[in-house]
């Protein structure tokens, strides 16, 4: 039952993580700093969010050493983005194409697989290394 809870935390705080980065996006951009600019800080922001609120919320970790689990989070994280989804991607973008025919359903389709692929990534290593208790 822990399991099923601690899963639940770890979706909403993916939930709250998302809202908070799409909506400093756009109120950056809608106060008038360029785009690049609002989606560093947003995303910024957002991946700090993310990590103290798995950390205290999700995985429930205290007395740790943080600079570790900032680390080991960083390098999970970014590895689920970028080397898994994109791998993830680059699979499924061919075989979707020939199914649907239109390369941006593809792309959706194959974005929503590969975020569940890093989403789960990310829960068994959040869950198993980097918040691991001790």
């Amino acid at each position: 039952m822990k399991n099923k809870a601690q899963l639940a935390r770890f979706g909403i705080v993916g939930a709250a993580n998302t809202a908070l980065d799409f909506g400093l996006l756009f109120i950056l951009k809608a106060l008038g700093l360029p785009v690049e600019f609002a989606n560093i800080t947003s995303t910024t922001i957002a991946f700090l969010f993310s990590f103290f609120a798995n950390k205290k919320y999700t995985f429930k970790t205290s007395g740790t050493n943080v600079v570790r689990e900032m680390i080991l989070f960083v390098v999970v994280t970014l590895t689920g983005l970028w080397a898994l989804q994109t791998f993830v991607i680059v699979l499924a973008m061919p075989w979707l194409t020939a199914v649907t025919h239109q390369t941006d359903v593809a792309l959706l389709i194959s974005k929503l697989i590969a975020t569940v692929v890093s989403m789960t990534w990310n829960y068994l290593l959040y869950t198993y290394i980097v918040f691991k208790k001790h």
